[in-house]
């Protein structure tokens, strides 16, 4: 009868038997999973912690924080147009983001699945360059490495942001791009050349870097760094009215319709072309050759120009509307309003004649709700690029639509330079720029004449010492490189320093106080409900937020590694070193009887009972991470490995009984490595029958090992002298496994296939990606679609799907404490949701190798101020990272956005309404009276506009950071 019966009905049977006969309900629990493996059961454990720990949803998210799907980024389609006859006139391959997927095909209309919303690789982290070198001293060299290819290095010792953490950026410009990493700043120790150049992996070379002294080489230098990308934008913006369906006709309505003039004003302001100082996208700012009026707006920092079709100069006899094309088709994104009824013929991107325009961004006006519906057609080579469109992919409040829109469009157009295409030209220009500028440096490098010519150029020779030399060299690049800064800053090619849409912006990343002043040493921790167990020099210790903290083991038992399973009452942990480390095991509802009895606390001569046999001398053990599979315990004892599961008795369910949690568990085999690993992960395979495998990270590689049959493959080698290996983090994207290898600078996904005959499919996918880390990490944490790196004194957050950055957070004395469901870290200051605060730089008179003595004392303030620094636990909701099915109703436009200020003092939050981004007039207001500044014509009093008139006195750009939004702060001039 079980044969016959469906699956949903035995699903059906089986929660009727679970409810007529609980004392059954386990046993026909185990039979199904591992019969029906691929509905993802999880156990619910009966356990309640009432006192100190609680129920989390944290620990269920925690299972699914390392699956992730493309299909939220939309699926490539082929697209065909055809004219009016019928006949097919152009066809290509598009990725279309509709906003919906499998996921969350289910859910009702009405409800936004929340989609964060943040700028990738914003320029005020990759313009390494503009930001912390130039106007500052710092040391720059020429070199050519093995392959006789010219190279160049440059190093600048500064801060970052507020928190006056020391650091030693460093930037090596080659033909294929340029690399960025930063290095601890010792003070006992000064850094080589040869060993920055080691750290990036350059480590031959053909002739060794000299050190270029001559000022002018920031000119040039700054010149490389703007080949990444214009800072500003320009944008197309394309009228079609119903039911047309040729690029032809489109471009040839003469003017658009009033809900495309309310369009058009939700996304910048009108602005008169002749005379116009601004950004200015190509247009003609002198004859009005290009049209008299056009859209102009500046979004964090960024200018950006729209090319508007009904703006731009029409035609009455030229029926393909050259003009038009010339500036819409040259464009790399575009955007197309379509007039008419969803149901009507939708606009396809094969329609558009144009081999530059790669990303298509179609719009529909709702009249009946007020709502703009969005859908993205992006070029197959375009990389993937957020954020992705919520679900249903309606919007009813417009500011929020212009901000998701604006941001969706720069990203787009930062991705598609990566693109064959684009890249390719930027490489040969890079290439070209980069030799130019080394046969104008050679003939001096020769004749060793350098350092003289340098001199000589920038000041008289003078019979004075070395070190007055020095600084009046010093002096002269710093004046060089500060008018260089204020020139690029006149221009408005300033990187943006200040985002005006993350005003009172909650990011998801914002941590909360856990508990202050924990005076402890951590060693390892895990969460424990909405408790954290900590692993400490004083001992185990159990804490929670707003309660004094309890002592579960003593010191005498030293923890080095621990899992608390809620749903299956455990706490597995390592504990020891060396010879004497074993694997323990605990019952969860014990320890938690202890706790609320106050009992004796336990010790190491208390938990001789709980040792897994087997296991002396291990260094290292890892568990499977889904609770959708039956637990598994892999133990490293140097270079064997020991499989151990839990057993399943069903005897124990019929009778109650409630044995030792050592005797649950059985030891399967033993498999032997070449080497002891430093970094062990679990891969479930997708039958858990004998496809589960072990990936294992020794010597320079990578590999996979059968779980059943102990077979070991190469999955990744390493090429470099030293390898720092951070994690190997298993991750399902869309039930499929795959592995983000993470090691010194670089994070590296590979797609894991089920073994085939015996033997895995490891040969690269076109899955297969990865991206470097601006600082080696010393753990990494992938919580969808986030991927967090911790540092010792920052957190890097980059996407999942692409590697993009989208935060650096500096956390001074920074200590992962937990990751496995929520995050725990141990720091002196919190993460904020936004790191545009103002920083004073390092004096740019000091030596880039040792800060000044105000510097100094800056630094170690708070160190100073006692004799201990005090430092507390902070928590990031994985909630936060990860909780991309949350849901909130559709908002009116009419109703104002009301956000609650966080208080530190207790106080109830009063609601607070402003809009998220200043006014446009304020902006245009700020950006002229900024000019000014920097042009010193601020001797008049600047006229009030009608705009500006209608606000209140506008601040000063150094009165609030979070209000400078167009120009760069005083600091970084």
């Amino acid at each position: 009868m079980w044969i016959i019966l469906s699956s949903y009905r035995r699903l059906v049977l089986l929660l009727l038997w679970d409810v007529c006969v609980p004392w059954m309900s386990e046993l026909w629990l185990h039979c199904l999973q591992r019969q029906y493996s691929h509905f993802n059961w999880k156990k619910k454990s009966p356990l309640k912690l009432t006192h100190f720990c609680s129920s989390s949803v944290s620990e269920d998210l925690g299972c699914r924080r390392g699956e992730f799907s493309r299909k939220h980024y939309g699926s490539v389609e082929l697209l065909i147009s055809s004219d009016a006859d019928g006949a097919i006139q152009r066809a290509g391959r598009f990725r279309v983001e509709n906003g919906s997927t499998d996921e969350i095909a289910g859910y009702t209309p009405g409800t936004w699945h929340r989609t964060d919303v943040h700028l990738e690789n914003p320029e005020y982290y990759t313009r390494w360059y503009f930001k912390y070198f130039l106007g500052k001293v710092h040391q720059n060299y020429i070199g050519t490495d093995s392959e006789k290819n010219p190279f160049f290095l440059s190093v600048v010792l500064s801060d970052q942001n507020n928190q006056r953490v020391p650091q030693y950026h460093s930037i090596l410009w080659r033909k294929t791009g340029t690399q960025k990493i930063c290095l601890p700043y010792s003070p006992t120790k000064t850094l080589s050349v040869k060993s920055i150049l080691s750290a990036m992996s350059l480590e031959k070379f053909e002739k060794g870097p000299r050190e270029i002294f001559h000022p002018d080489i920031q000119k040039d230098l700054l010149v490389l760094e703007e080949q990444e990308g214009s800072v500003n934008f320009k944008f197309g913006v394309l009228y079609a009215k119903d039911g047309q369906l040729t690029d032809d006709e489109m471009f040839s309505n003469e003017t658009g319709s009033e809900s495309f003039q309310r369009f058009l004003h939700l996304l910048g302001d009108t602005i008169t072309l002749k005379g116009w100082t601004g950004y200015r996208g190509g247009l003609d700012t002198k004859n009005d050759t290009t049209g008299t009026f056009s859209i102009y707006t500046v979004y964090q920092g960024h200018e950006i120009m729209f090319h508007v079709s009904t703006m731009l100069p029409y035609s009455r006899e030229n029926k393909q509307q050259v003009e038009r094309k010339r500036h819409i088709g040259n464009d790399i994104v575009t955007i197309v309003f379509q007039e008419g009824e969803e149901t009507a013929p939708a606009f396809k991107p094969s329609m558009i004649r144009s081999h530059f325009t790669h990303i298509f961004a179609l719009v529909r006006y709702n009249k009946q709700n007020d709502s703009y519906r969005l859908k993205i057609f992006s070029e197959e080579s375009v990389p993937l690029f957020g954020p992705p469109l919520p679900s249903p992919p309606v919007f009813t409040n417009h500011q929020e639509f212009r901000d998701f829109v604006l941001v969706k469009l720069i990203n787009g157009e930062k991705a598609t330079l990566e693109t064959p295409t684009f890249s390719q030209k930027r490489q040969r220009t890079l290439d070209m720029l980069i030799r130019s500028l080394y046969q104008d440096l050679m003939p001096d490098l020769h004749k060793n004449m350098l350092n003289r010519r340098s001199f000589s150029d920038v000041l008289p020779e003078s019979p004075k010492s070395t070190r007055k030399k020095e600084e009046a060299r010093q002096a002269e690049f710093v004046r060089l490189g500060q008018a260089l800064k204020l020139k690029t800053g006149v221009k408005g090619d300033t990187p943006a320093t200040l985002a005006t849409t993350s005003f009172c912006k909650k990011e998801p990343w914002e941590s909360q106080s856990f508990c202050s002043n924990f005076p402890h040493e951590v060693v390892c921790a895990d969460s424990w409900g909405k408790s954290l167990l900590v692993s400490t020099d004083a001992g185990v210790l159990l804490i929670d937020d707003g309660q004094t903290a309890v002592q579960v083991f003593d010191k005498t038992l030293q923890i080095k590694q621990m899992h608390v399973l809620e749903a299956l009452d455990y706490l597995i942990a390592r504990t020891d070193k060396g010879k004497d480390s074993r694997l323990l095991v605990f019952r969860l509802s014990s320890v938690q009887k202890d706790i609320e009895t106050k009992q004796v606390i336990r010790s190491k001569y208390d938990c001789r009972e709980n040792k897994l046999e087997r296991t002396k001398g291990c260094h290292l053990y890892a568990i499977n991470t889904h609770h959708g599979s039956e637990l598994r315990i892999v133990v490293a004892i140097r270079n064997k490995l020991l499989l151990i599961t839990k057993k399943y008795n069903p005897c124990n369910s019929l009778t109650g009984s409630s044995p030792s949690p050592v005797e649950e568990f059985q030891y399967i085999r033993e498999i032997c490595l070449s080497d002891p690993p430093v970094v062990m992960t679990l891969v479930d395979g997708p039958t858990e029958d004998s496809d589960n495998m072990i990936c294992v990270a020794y010597r320079h590689q990578f590999d996979l090992v059968n779980e059943s049959t102990g077979e070991s493959y190469r999955l990744h080698h390493i090429e470099a002298n030293k390898v720092n290996f951070v994690a190997a983090i298993d991750v399902y994207e869309d039930g499929e496994a795959g592995l983000l290898l993470c090691y010194n600078y670089v994070c590296q996904y590979r797609k894991v296939y089920p073994f085939n005959g015996g033997s895995p499919l490891i040969q690269p996918s076109a899955y297969d990606f990865h991206f470097c880390w601006n600082q080696v990490p010393y753990a990494v944490v992938c919580a969808f679609p986030y991927i967090l790196a911790f540092t010792t004194d920052s957190i890097e957050i980059r996407l999942v799907v692409n590697g993009n950055l989208v935060h650096t957070a500096v956390v001074p004395e920074l200590q992962l404490v937990a990751s496995r469901s929520d995050i725990y870290f141990k720091a002196t200051a919190a993460v904020s949701g936004s790191s545009h605060s103002n920083s004073k730089e390092m004096s740019s008179r000091s030596s880039p190798q040792t800060p000044t003595a105000y510097d100094m004392s800056e630094c170690s303030l708070s160190s100073s101020e006692g004799e201990v620094t005090c430092k507390n636990l902070y928590k990031i909701p994985l909630s936060n990272l990860v909780g991309r099915s949350i849901e909130r109703p559709l908002k009116s436009p009419l109703t104002p956005k009301v956000v609650t200020t966080p208080t530190s003092s207790g106080i109830t939050s009063l609601p607070v309404t402003h809009s998220l981004s200043l006014s446009r007039m304020e902006i245009k207001e700020i950006a002229n009276r900024t000019r000014k500044e920097l042009l010193g014509l601020l001797d008049e009093p600047i006229p009030k506009t009608e705009g500006a008139q209608k606000q209140k006195k506008i601040p000063r750009r150094q009165s609030d950071p979070k209000q400078g939004a167009v120009r760069s702060t005083s600091s970084d001039r």
